[in-house]
This record gives structure tokens, sequence and C-alpha cells, in this order.
């Protein structure tokens, strides 16, 4: 009887055990690239004296967010060179010496195990440093830079395996903000955005760096990170470029279907995530707002969009660069001027805005970026604070609220942080241009 009550005891240890496993969070939007954060074990409101920091560890400037994967993290950003500085004016494109770095930090104290470093001057506006999120996967580091040197690592040492120059190896210039689709993992390729005739979209053997192939042309080839999405019992890649929003066969590269965007995506600013729901496709951006596609066959159709092409008179959701949720029938995100809207998915109707977690009041390109945990969303503001709030059709409720970062972007006019948070071993891990912090959010 005592061993079998014994038994039954390390069993359900065991279960417990698995129940509460660290989580890693390798690319942007995490495990499976969808802004759904798993772990359980998770505090449902901050204490009065605020979560527990684990560490704080300095780094540079940098927008890029922090990967974490196999006990490290893996972070990007920029250092001057000696006597340089960036403009006072963030839209001036002369050229700035300097290099990028990829960093790589144990998980559990914050220090640096190795970095990778290389030259790099920038002639793009916003300057801060790199912008997309290192992908991990099995046993490399994948990075993206600004100026399009696309780098392959081992991600137990940092050696170099391999690298490409984007804007050398497809003829092509750095985008006015730079490189910043997150590269995306799809089996052996590793897919990401280039440039030039013919080469929007550009797939790469992940272990050895060779071209697999190369699709779809544009004057410009945006900032969307490329998506993998299933309609009609096909994988698509999803490419949301200025010109058109397509969907390729993730394998060839040949083109599913496309849509052509008239007018245009004004100012190149395709860059937030696109969303799935069933056989629904949303995107949204700065100026062009809203734009809900059907995929019920290989031939789109308009469900409803935006009226207007603007960044002040706005409907729908025109967001700069917080991804939206589209979840059960609902539309959550950031406006333009930092409304925090809820919309119908089906019409576009407006149920809802507010300020609350986002600026308080209306000011341009206001942003928190959005992570769902179980019912209820972590949201992280320009102003650092680290927000719990339930999302519903009817209202906006803030939980909790702490302060993790001080804002010391100012390129905008204003202090801000816009990099993307990680969350992993029930900890949230984010950056601002002069430190990264992990913060434990367990129960």
């Amino acid at each position: 009887m005592k061993a079998c009550l014994l038994r039954h005891a390390l069993t359900l240890a065991a279960f417990a055990a698995s129940s509460l496993r660290a989580d890693d969070w390798p690319q942007w939007l995490g495990p499976q690239r969808d802004g759904v954060w798993r772990e359980i074990g998770i505090l449902e409101k901050f204490p009065a004296e605020g979560p527990k920091v684990r560490w704080r560890a300095p780094i540079g400037a940098g927008y890029t967010g922090p990967a974490v994967a196999n006990g490290r993290v893996y972070v990007m950003d920029r250092q001057l060179a000696q006597g340089a500085s960036n403009s006072s004016n963030p839209f001036a494109r002369g050229e700035i010496p300097g290099t990028e770095r990829v960093l790589c930090l144990k998980e559990d104290d914050g220090e640096i195990l190795w970095k990778h470093e290389y030259d790099c001057p920038y002639a793009v506006s916003y300057p801060a440093g790199p912008r997309a999120t290192p992908t991990v996967h099995d046993g490399k580091v994948y990075t993206l830079g600004t100026e399009g040197n696309l780098i392959c690592l081992e991600a137990e040492k940092g050696k170099l395996i391999w690298s490409h120059e984007l804007t050398k190896d497809y003829h092509t210039t750095t985008p006015m903000w730079g490189f910043a689709g997150h590269p995306l993992i799809d089996g052996k390729k590793l897919i990401c955005l280039a440039g030039g005739e013919g080469s929007v979209a550009v797939a790469f053997d992940k272990d050895t760096g060779k071209k697999l192939w190369r699709a779809l042309s544009a004057k410009e080839p945006g900032y969307c990170p490329p998506m993998i999405y299933e309609f009609n019992g096909k994988r698509q890649l999803i490419i949301w470029h200025p010109e058109a929003v397509s969907a390729l066969d993730p394998e060839t590269g040949n083109v599913i279907w496309s849509y052509p965007l008239a007018p245009s995506v004004r100012s190149g600013m395709t860059i937030p995530g696109p969303r799935k729901s069933g056989d629904l496709l949303f995107l949204t951006s700065f100026y062009n707002g809203s734009l809900m596609l059907r995929i019920g066959s290989d031939k789109p159709s308009v469900v409803w969009q935006s009226r207007k092409v603007s960044e002040m008179d706005t409907d729908g959701l025109h967001s700069v660069m917080s991804t939206p949720v589209l979840e059960n029938g609902y539309i959550y995100g950031s406006c333009s001027y930092g409304q925090f809207r809820c919309l119908k998915a089906d019409t576009g109707e407006r149920l809802w805005e507010t300020f609350e977690p986002t600026t308080d009041k209306s000011v341009r390109w206001g942003n928190a970026f959005l992570v769902k945990n179980g019912d209820r969303y972590f949201l992280f503001n320009e102003k650092g604070d680290l927000i719990i709030a339930k999302l519903t059709p009817e209202k906006y409720e803030e939980i909790s609220r702490a302060h993790l970062l001080e804002p010391t972007n100012t390129d905008p006019g204003r202090p801000v942080v816009w990099s993307h948070p990680a969350f992993a071993n029930r900890c949230v891990y984010a950056r601002n241009d002069k430190e990264i912090v992990c913060v434990s959010l367990a129960k």
C-alpha cells in the first residue's frame, strides 16, 4: 500500500513538474510565431513592490527584441565608432560609422558569454540600432542587421557559419528604416525579405546559406515579417510588401495568389505581421489602415477595408509597428496615435478605444506590444511599463502594471522603448538602448 502511494505521489510530482516546464522564446512572437505565451504558473498581478528583477545587463542601442533558447538570451545592438554620433534629425540619412553586435548572455544571470561584431556604417532613418529579433533553431542563431547583413552563427560559441550582404547579393538598397522583417525558419529553409528585382522574398538553406529560391518584384520590400498560414488545405507563405499581399508555396516560391494594393502602402510601411482567423487575413498599416481579406479560394476577396489613407482621421486600425490580435471575431491593437482599439473582425466596426495602456493621450506612433497568456494579455508599452489586462468586446480592463525600463530612445521626439519583449522561463526579457532586464513573472 505504501509503495503504491509512493508511486502515485511520484507520478503526481512528475506531472506537476512537466506542466510547469519552462518554455523558450526562440524568435519574434514566440515559439509558434503567434504572440501566445503558453507557460503556466504565472502571477495574476504584480506585488506592491513590483516584480522581482533577476538581473540587468548593460548593452548598446537597438530595437531588436531578445530571443531566449536553451539557457541563453540572444540580442543585437549597435556601437558607434569613436567620435561618431547620430544626427539630431532621425530622418537624416548621412553615413554614420559604427558596428553591429550579436550578443549571447547567460539566461540565469545576464553574463555575456560571447559576442559577434562586424563593421556596419548606417545610412538609415532612426539609426539607433538593429531591428529584427534573432531566430534560434537547431543549434544556430540567425540575425538580420539594419543594413542587410544576414548572418548564421553557432549558438553555443558564436562561431560564424555563413553570411550574406543582401544589398550586394541582390543589387538593392537598404529601405529607409533598414531591414526589419524578422527571418522565418521553415523546415530546412530560412526565409527573409531582401528586395531587388525578383527577390522581395528569398529562401536560403538554413545550414549552408545557399539560395534555394527567390520570388516577387517591387520597388521596395517593406518591413513585414514573412508568415506561414494554412488556407484551403495549403500551407501558404504570406508576403506583404507595399504593392501587394501575396501567398507563395513555401517549398518553391511559386505564387499561389496575389492581391494588388491600390494605392500602394504609403512610405512603404508594411510593418505589423498579418493575422489569420479561419479564412480571414488581416493587415494594418500606419497610413493606409486596415484590410481584411477572405482567402476562400486562390482568389482573395475584400471583406472590408479602411476608407481613408490617413494618420489622424482613422477608421479601422492604423497600426505603425505592433502586430494586433485577431481572435474570436474581434481585433485588438494600437492605432496611429496610441488609440488602443477593439474592432469587430467581420465589419471593422469600432466597439471601444482607450489610451490607457499606451500613452494616456493622443501621441503620434503611440504603441504597446501584445502577448496573450491564458485568458489575459501582457502589454509592454513605449513608456517601459508592463501591463496585465483583460481584453473583451465590452472593455479594456487593466489588472496590474509595473515599470520595467526607462524609455531611452528620443528619435520620435519623446523618450520611448520600441522593442518587443520575450517571455520565457516564467520571466519577461526587455531592453532599451542601455540595458536588458530579466524580470520574474512566476507566482
